[in-house]
């Protein structure tokens, strides 16, 4: 009884025990575990932040994706319109400020930059090539020579038509003849004819002429004279060896001295009656405005017949005006009536002032505007105005204030700037006839 009591009591105890100890055991793992999951989760965290953000943006799913996409794409492409909408605008803004349009008739271009504008394209700067050339007995002869050697001119043509004709100088066309170089020309012409007379001979072929003047040039003499035998002086005594007497012999002196003569061989030259010396065209070409190292071949179609007029008829051997020339110089609005132009006016021209060495940049040639005011009237045949102006700009166009010609420039004091000249724009119809009958036309209002 004993026995089974104290077993009794021992299990009882030990249940007790197991009672009484099993919540706080419990109790405390649970405060263990959580603390070490608490520890663990904090440390994961902070770790592994970054990269359980970059599952998490991975492991969205497809659907959501899909969502957020379309808006990127919108964002991208409205920013895509708004560019090129933009450059598209801007775009137009400067293709239609800098585009030439067509002048209307009877329209008023009253600003400077709209006479540029209108006319700058049919303004052209000329080039022209000349040199010495010489006829001999009807054979034309190029001289490789130093006095002849090629000249080169720059001046300005306008087009008044779309078949290629351009007005300019006379003196452009045909500098030769232009009062202030005829004289010194007319001499050297007339040099070049002696000395060639003075070396060519009658035994050398047509054929051979350029070469034959050309390697004997330096032994040619200006001084030569037809007329004149070289083998006397101007008393008509001999120059050369004389020949004396003997009292010891009996020779017949004069016909020993024929003897000799006769076996002299004799030259005969060509007669300067026989050569023609004269300048002529090499070449003649245009380039237009804002062209690169292009130059259209042209032909001299017209000169005044009038010294006074000094004005010609250059045209484009095409016959074509080029598509970039929007408008001609139109000489049906030319202001014809010059009674009408009156002092203080305005005076603009379009025009190459020192040819090549101003007009060509880096981008082409470039056309140059100036202005200034009539500052005389009218004679009938010129007017005097103070727009800037020097070689080169021979043949440009001038403007009143609305954009019609008025005057061809054509010369100017060269010491003292101001002081310019142009050839009234009636007198073109004598080289270019645009006038049916003596139409006047007024300023436009």
């Amino acid at each position: 009884m004993n026995d089974e009591k104290n077993e009794t009591n021992g299990e009882l105890d030990e249940n007790s025990n197991q009672e009484i100890n099993s919540p706080s055991d419990d109790f405390s793992d649970q405060q263990k575990s959580q603390s070490e999951n608490v520890i663990s989760e904090n440390s994961s965290y902070r770790i592994q932040e970054k990269p359980t953000q970059q599952r998490t943006s991975e492991s969205l799913p497809v659907a959501e994706k899909k969502k957020r996409n379309p808006y990127k794409i919108a964002f991208f492409s409205l920013g895509g319109i708004i560019l090129v909408g933009g450059a598209s605008y801007f775009g137009y803004q400067y293709y239609k400020d800098h585009q030439v349009e067509p002048v209307l008739e009877n329209v008023c271009l009253d600003t400077d930059t709209k006479i540029y504008d209108a006319y700058k394209d049919a303004v052209v700067m000329v080039k022209h090539r000349y040199a010495f050339f010489a006829k001999i007995k009807g054979k034309e002869v190029v001289l490789n020579i130093p006095e002849a050697s090629e000249q080169t001119l720059y001046g300005t043509a306008f087009f008044v038509d779309k078949q290629g004709n351009m007005i300019s100088n006379n003196h452009v066309l045909q500098p030769w003849n232009s009062p202030e170089t005829t004289d010194k020309i007319n001499t050297d012409a007339g040099n070049i004819r002696r000395k060639i007379a003075s070396i060519l001979t009658t035994d050398i072929s047509e054929d051979g002429y350029e070469t034959f003047i050309a390697s004997h040039w330096e032994n040619a003499s200006s001084e030569y004279h037809e007329d004149v035998d070289y083998d006397e002086g101007e008393s008509g005594e001999r120059n050369g060896e004389e020949f004396v007497e003997s009292t010891d012999s009996s020779v017949d002196t004069a016909s020993t001295a024929v003897d000799i003569a006769a076996s002299i061989p004799q030259k005969n030259y060509i007669s300067e009656d026989e050569i023609e010396v004269y300048m002529k065209t090499v070449d003649i070409s245009v380039a237009v405005h804002n062209s690169s190292d292009e130059w259209l071949p042209s032909t001299i179609e017209k000169i005044s017949e009038d010294s006074s007029v000094d004005l010609g008829v250059l045209q484009l051997t095409s016959k074509e005006t080029p598509n970039t020339v929007v408008n001609i110089i139109d000489l049906q609005n030319a202001v014809t009536d010059d009674q009408t132009l009156r002092p203080g006016e305005k005076a603009v021209m379009i025009g190459y002032p020192l040819g090549e060495d101003l007009a060509q940049t880096i981008s082409g040639i470039k056309v140059q505007l100036y202005n200034g005011q009539i500052s005389k009237e009218s004679d009938g045949t010129k007017i005097q105005y103070s727009v800037t102006s020097t070689h080169g700009a021979s043949g440009s166009p001038i403007f009143n204030n609305c954009g019609q010609l008025i005057a061809v420039n054509f010369s100017g004091v060269e010491q003292i700037q101001g002081y310019n000249f142009g050839i009234i724009a009636r007198q073109i119809n004598s080289v270019y006839p645009f006038l049916a009958s003596e139409v006047k036309v007024d300023h436009i209002n």
